[in-house]
């Protein structure tokens, strides 16, 4: 079984909303560390920030609010992420999490390698099957990009603005 090393969190008030960003590392025999970033995550890292922003824009011009996110997956299989995300407008009301829920898409992707929701296969505990997520191969791993907080066309029509502006930075 994975063990969770470490992770650290680093909570950034920015101008408009909330920005996290979480680095996991989860198996210890993994040749790729955060101590020695690959050339993918160095990408991810220079333009992440204004990634989340593009899926804010598509998000606002709906409009809707919720949460997005975007995560870098090193390699074939999923060992460790980084992610970042960011509050459009709302985090969670008294009736839905949508930091909960965005996750959730992400986790689903992370262990599939392919957009969230999409039923595929059997039903697993946490996952929830929501659309709104999507996944591409890139270069030397795997970008992942989910918005929560609209019907799942309008989440994936967010996410994949950032998410196809993101994959051309790989190339």
């Amino acid at each position: 079984m994975m063990t969770l090393l470490w992770c650290i969190m680093v909570i950034v008030n920015a101008e408009i909303g909330l920005s996290m960003q979480n680095y996991y590392t989860l198996n210890p025999e993994s040749e790729i560390s955060l101590d020695k970033e690959s050339k993918g995550e160095k990408i991810f890292l220079k333009h992440a920030d204004e990634c989340l922003s593009m899926i804010e824009t598509s998000a606002r011009g709906v409009p809707m609010t919720g949460v997005a996110m975007i995560a870098y997956i090193p390699g074939t299989a999923t060992s460790q992420w980084i992610s970042k995300m960011k509050v459009v407008g709302k985090l969670a009301d008294e009736k839905v999490n949508l930091l909960g829920i965005v996750y959730s898409k992400a986790a689903e992707m992370a262990v599939t390698l392919k957009d969230s929701g999409i039923n595929e296969r059997k039903e697993i505990r946490g996952e929830y099957g929501y659309e709104g997520g999507i996944i591409a191969m890139v270069g030397d791993g795997y970008l992942l990009a989910a918005f929560s907080g609209g019907k799942s066309a309008d989440d994936v029509a967010a996410a994949r603005k950032g998410l196809d502006w993101l994959v051309t930075k790989f190339h």
